[in-house]
């Protein structure tokens, strides 16, 4: 027996009715993928079937929450997730995706659907994930801004780059002088 084999959807058995399958994926889900981005988390998936002439249409709608580190402090935190997505299976005569349809063994007339519904959720995941301004770790964040903050000396001036932790949601660097580095790249958009 798979340790994944309850995902498992019966293509060849649905008929014209369109089933509603219901998955809740908590943390032993997310252990069995063993994958490092999301281990711990409570998300609920509704997956519909519908057949049409030559294929099926899978219909995801997952929401639920996970947990994982935060960017800036390292703590973890609940990332919410919210997200449809649609699926086109066809059977045929070997596993294989094409273009954006997933072909399944006749043979076996079912597809496993775990692995779609973990890659769903990690793609939801945003680029950049932090908690909200003053929820971060005090600790780290202290030592992130004592760390980051840059002495830069010129003829024995001092000028330093000061990151504000707590009204601004991002690491910003306020510098008073710009890079002379960057300065003639300036000038190409202008010319332009």
């Amino acid at each position: 027996m798979s340790k994944f084999e309850q995902y498992n959807i019966v293509l060849k058995d649905i008929t014209s009715e369109t089933p509603m399958f219901e998955f809740d994926l908590d943390n032993v889900f997310f252990k069995k993928i063993d994958s490092p981005e999301v281990q711990i988390g409570n998300v609920k998936a509704k997956v519909s079937v519908q057949k049409k002439t030559n294929t099926y249409e899978l219909k995801f709608e997952i929401d639920g929450i996970i947990v994982i580190p935060c960017d800036r402090c390292l703590d973890n935190m609940e990332q919410p997730i919210h997200y449809k997505e649609k699926l086109l299976v066809k059977l045929g005569e070997k596993f294989s995706e094409e273009d954006e349809i997933v072909i399944v063994p006749e043979s076996e007339g079912a597809i496993n659907i775990a692995w779609f519904l973990y890659e769903f959720i990690v793609l939801n995941i945003p680029m950049k994930h932090v908690h909200a301004p003053g929820e971060c770790n005090k600790t780290m964040a202290g030592k992130l801004k004592k760390h980051i903050t840059r002495q830069k000396d010129d003829d024995d001036e001092e000028d330093e780059s000061v990151i504000d932790f707590e009204d601004d949601d991002d690491f910003t660097t306020n510098e008073s002088q710009t890079d002379p580095r960057w300065d003639g790249l300036q000038n190409i958009s202008e010319n332009n």
